[in-house]
């Protein structure tokens, strides 16, 4: 167990994650938070910007440039798609280990990675040594990690649903589909039309349909558990929601399966991944604030179609959450460290 303090640094400190890992971090008792950067709000307190935070981070937002970031243990990006990938390089050649929230180390095939983020990757042989921050497929890949491509919201909700399943072999890897909703968080901290309180609120409306970015993301970690091409359908639905995704997933079986009982021994063992009782039926708000996700399985009318039920906040176990749980693996820390956060209700 590490005996002194991490040094911390957060890039991007005034968005919803950021705020996040702020929240969490502050309270975690192995970290020392000592830079937290943003370009337009630099010498500002970051209770000022959060009164929620006030009496827990003493510190000013520093300008990236002159953000001492190399003295850390690890960086955390809560940056938009595109600036990880600017920054990393430096950062490790001065022994620093990286957390990317974005997604510039999601994707391990550059082209499909440039064709859906629309830009030209400033570092693809990195993308090759990053590791894909699930800990429940890569725990013993993350202990020894550089850096880490932390998992979208929906791509956590949505991989941790049907995992089971493909490493079982129980379904058809062919026919896999992801209805999910989220809350307007999910959007982040910016002024847009579509995520004002008239416009969200009182709506319910899918989106993306013909492809959403974390298409190519979920599709390759099922490929990996599958061990083979799968196919998949993902949609994405806004909801009237703050915080919450609920991602309701169908898959056909193939071969006769103790659905629960599958799903229990799976998971028997993660901290942060709870099994439901049959019949169940998770909903966002149990798991408000928490790094947990909570899950379900149902077979409706003894048919062959399987459905999970699958809930996490998506904001802690869909992003800061779980790259705090990433940090304590790699730094070999008791895994719910700084993470036992009850669930708000209501």
């Amino acid at each position: 167990m590490t005996a002194k303090k991490l040094k911390v640094g957060i890039v991007g400190g005034t968005g919803y994650t950021g705020v996040e890992l702020l929240r969490l971090l502050s309270v975690h008792p192995n970290v020392m938070l000592t830079a937290i950067t943003s370009r337009g709000d630099a010498g500002s307190a970051v209770a000022d910007m959060f009164p929620s935070l006030r009496g827990y981070v003493d510190l000013a937002f520093s300008d990236p440039v002159q953000a001492n970031l190399s003295e850390c243990d690890v960086v955390f990006f809560a940056t938009p798609n595109g600036i990880a990938m600017q920054q990393t390089r430096d950062l490790l050649a001065k022994g620093v280990r990286v957390i990317d929230l974005a997604a510039d180390f999601r994707i391990k095939h550059i082209p499909t990675w440039e064709k859906w983020y629309a830009m030209t990757h400033a570092c693809p042989d990195l993308v090759a040594q990053a590791v894909y921050g699930l800990p429940e497929m890569n725990r013993e890949a993350i202990k020894s990690a550089q850096i880490v491509a932390n998992p979208g919201c929906y791509p956590t909700a949505v991989q941790l649903g049907f995992m089971p399943l493909l490493e079982a072999g129980a379904v058809d890897a062919s026919y896999l589909i992801a209805d999910a909703k989220s809350g307007v968080s999910g959007a982040g901290r910016k002024a847009e039309v579509h995520s004002l309180f008239s416009e969200a609120s009182d709506n319910f409306k899918a989106y993306a349909v013909n492809g959403h970015r974390h298409l190519p993301e979920i599709s390759q970690g099922l490929t990996n558990m599958a061990k083979s091409e799968v196919g998949f359908t993902f949609v994405p639905h806004l909801t009237p929601l703050i915080r919450g995704i609920h991602a309701t997933l169908y898959a056909k079986l193939v071969k006769p399966v103790d659905l629960q009982a599958l799903f229990e021994a799976r998971y028997a063992n993660e901290r942060f991944v709870d099994v439901l009782p049959k019949g169940a039926h998770p909903e966002t708000r149990s798991v408000r604030g928490s790094n947990i996700c909570r899950i379900a399985v149902h077979q409706p009318q003894n048919s062959d179609i399987v459905v999970i039920l699958s809930v996490i906040d998506n904001l802690v176990k869909g992003a800061a959450g779980q790259a705090i749980q990433n940090m304590n693996i790699m730094f070999n820390l008791p895994e719910n460290t700084g993470l036992e956060v009850v669930p708000l209700l209501p």
